[in-house]
């Protein structure tokens, strides 16, 4: 028997992406519900926030690359929205990012980033160490060059999160607080979850949303399980000096000796320092490592942040694919649906993710820039898109 259906929508998963597939359902006129334990935790608390649709690029990924940018021109909009809707401040900032080389063979890599840049079609400056630390008063005397790229912004993941949960809330969202422990299938159907607290919840659809958790979800058929791991990464945060003139005004970022690096300061005066990539399982401990090769590495771009307060080191896990691209859409168990595996981009792919989940969980198709990250790239096709 399936559980009593309660729900148009049952999101499984209340991070930044289940929050924002159950807003933009409500707005749509679902009934939804979100299960979490703790809605508007997850990876956004760790994040940095960087929307570096153009940065963030990487050989081999152009086809994601179309994906981040779509969401990046949704952002001032989709921010502007959500802060009217909440009245939140969101700390959405258009600074801009500069990734910097620091010896000959950094440079040589940022010239061949630049190069793909404008074989894409990318708006990205080169410049000289010395045009970086005009820009940059705070950089290292050993910049030997970098890239501007003024349409990288950057946004608070906390604040977005804490802004999505109350939107959600005033949406008419129900947040159920418990773990969701098993998926409901009744015949050829997924029709809720059993909760860990002893209830069942039914819906409609059910929206697979819980980040590096989603592949660990009982009683997920293992053809439709998504291949989804956990990443883990450290970060630090910093307090900038209170003083005229910014300590550094746009994200900087780099890769130094093989390990990349990103400071991103923010308007409150806090500096986010990140952030490792290791492959660890669950394990989520900051090590003395972690903090020193970020630190190191941090140094070498801008000495005079040793000086810096050290005021919070924390770990999470970014929900890995084997592509690094996200799962978004209906999988071959009707009624199951995925938002998940978003990697480093969930904080940049928050509105698009929530405007295609909405489309399809109302019963439209993907849009064309989510099409190729639908769940049928790593298994046999999807149904055709469902209706509600």
């Amino acid at each position: 028997m399936s559980p009593t259906r309660t729900a148009d929508v049952l999101v499984v998963g209340g991070g930044i992406i289940g929050l924002v597939t159950a807003w933009r359902a409500a707005q749509a006129g679902l009934a939804t519900t979100v299960v979490d334990p703790d809605p508007g935790g997850g990876a956004a608390r760790v994040a940095a926030g960087m929307l570096a649709a153009v940065t963030e690029l990487h050989h081999g990924e152009q086809m994601l690359l179309g994906l981040n940018l779509a969401s990046a021109r949704r952002y001032p909009e989709f921010a502007a929205e959500l802060s009217d809707c909440t009245g939140q401040d969101l700390g959405y900032r258009r600074c801009g990012t500069l990734a910097v080389a620091l010896d000959a063979d950094d440079r040589a890599h940022l010239r061949e980033l630049h190069a793909l840049h404008e074989r894409s079609g990318l708006d990205s400056q080169w410049l000289t160490g010395r045009e970086c630390r005009r820009l940059e008063p705070m950089l290292a005397p050993s910049v030997r060059g970098g890239l501007r790229v003024d349409g990288d912004h950057q946004i608070d993941p906390r604040r977005l999160a804490s802004a999505l949960l109350t939107a959600c809330e005033r949406a008419g969202v129900t947040l159920h607080r418990a773990w969701a422990e098993r998926l409901v299938v009744t015949g050829d159907r997924a029709t809720g979850v059993v909760t860990a607290d002893g209830g069942e919840l039914g819906a409609g659809q059910v929206v697979l949303a819980g980040g590096s958790w989603s592949g660990r979800l009982a009683g997920v058929p293992a053809e439709v399980l998504p291949p989804v791991r956990p990443v883990k990464g450290q970060v630090l945060r910093l307090t900038m000096p209170d003083r005229p003139g910014p300590f550094l005004s746009r994200t900087v970022r780099a890769v130094v000796r093989g390990s990349h690096v990103y400071l991103v300061p923010r308007e409150s005066g806090e500096l986010v320092i990140g952030a490792t990539s290791e492959e660890m399982g669950w394990d989520t401990t900051v090590t003395a490592g972690g903090v020193y090769e970020l630190l190191r590495d941090a140094h070498e771009l801008v000495p005079g942040l040793t000086e810096l307060p050290l005021t919070e080191t924390l770990a999470g896990l970014r929900p890995g694919s084997p592509d690094n691209a996200p799962l978004l859409g209906p999988t071959r168990l009707d009624g199951l649906l995925l938002a998940t595996g978003h990697h480093r981009n969930g904080v940049l792919l928050t509105p698009v993710t929530g405007d295609a989940m909405a489309r399809v969980l109302t019963g439209g198709a993907l849009p064309d820039e989510a099409l190729p990250f639908t769940p049928r790239r790593f298994g046999a096709p999807v149904l055709a898109e469902q209706s509600v």
